[in-house]
């Protein structure tokens, strides 16, 4: 019985040797040379004026020009490049049940820096409850380096009319 564990162990250790061998033999494969070398010169230090951070972009409102809220913002899809290719916005549904999302191409959302106004009833101009902070309370907050909201030339229905898209995985 120990002659056989014994000879088990050998062979296993022969086996080991063997790969271990032939992994040693093998030609190192060469890294790509990178085509662009990071100097000190282009690190970026602070968010500059006019850019914005995409973690802020979702999960924005999209309203529609009459100032109806279409859907939100769920996922921004950039090409190789790094430029900006559509806008996934989530529409319909209820507590997140039933929404489905849909593709708008970014050249056809527009970025607005102040708060959607508010709704107003029509015998009186004291706003009506939103929600939605008052352009005095968001000036006392200072600028900000993203867009309060996203508008999109559509109805709520048009845009829920769109296909579906679908995320790959």
């Amino acid at each position: 019985m120990r002659s056989h564990i014994r000879a088990g162990f050998v062979m296993a250790a022969a086996a080991a040797s063997l790969m271990s061998s032939a992994a040693f033999a093998q030609t190192p494969t060469t890294a790509t040379p990178m085509t662009n070398s990071v100097t000190s010169t282009s690190w970026m230090t602070q968010e500059a004026a006019g850019q914005w951070r995409t973690s802020k972009i979702i999960g924005l409102n999209v309203y529609n020009n009459e100032n109806e809220k279409i859907g939100g913002i769920s996922e921004l899809i950039v090409d190789r490049a790094g430029k900006l290719e559509a806008v996934v916005v989530g529409v319909g549904g209820f507590l997140g049940l039933g929404e489905h999302d849909v593709a708008v191409p970014y050249a056809q959302i527009s970025w607005v820096g102040q708060p959607v106004p508010s709704p107003r009833t029509s015998t009186s101009t004291a706003p009506v409850t939103t929600g939605v902070t008052s352009t005095t309370d968001r000036a006392a907050e200072g600028p900000r380096s993203y867009p309060d909201h996203a508008v999109l030339n559509m109805t709520k229905d048009q845009l829920k009319a769109a296909p579906e898209f679908k995320f790959s995985r």
